[in-house]
């Protein structure tokens, strides 16, 4: 069982930058991807981003392009997600998962954290 706990969401202003991270309770192994999935109020779960935990290979979804990088510290078992200008609209709680496919169905990931809110408001 792979435990995943977030950081880093907070209220910031429009076109404001935030980088959340995410904490996996233990080494993962060379299969393993971990992704960011986020749902807004009303809304559907849907995709942000993941990476290969090896190779860092990374996987976008084509809303995220341009203003989102993903990245990862093999040593502390942390992927990071950095998102820069953002807007009214990526207000939602943002969730790690974590799984043996990089992919963007949340159904690839078995593993899930809490999430964390992220707003952006002025």
């Amino acid at each position: 069982q792979v435990l995943l706990v977030e950081s880093g969401g907070g209220l910031v202003q429009p076109g404001g930058s935030l980088r959340l991270s995410c904490a996996a309770s233990e080494r993962l192994n060379n299969n393993f991807a971990m992704g960011w999935f986020r749902q807004a109020p009303g809304k559907d779960r849907e995709f942000v981003a993941a990476i290969e935990w090896i190779h860092g290979t990374p996987l976008f979804a084509d809303s995220a392009k341009g203003r989102v990088s993903i990245s990862r510290d093999l040593a502390k078992t942390t992927v990071y997600l950095q998102m820069n200008s953002l807007k009214p609209e990526d207000t939602a709680v943002y969730t790690c998962a974590a799984g043996l496919l990089l992919r963007t169905s949340s159904t690839a990931y078995p593993y899930w954290g809490q999430g964390t809110q992220v707003t952006v408001s002025s």
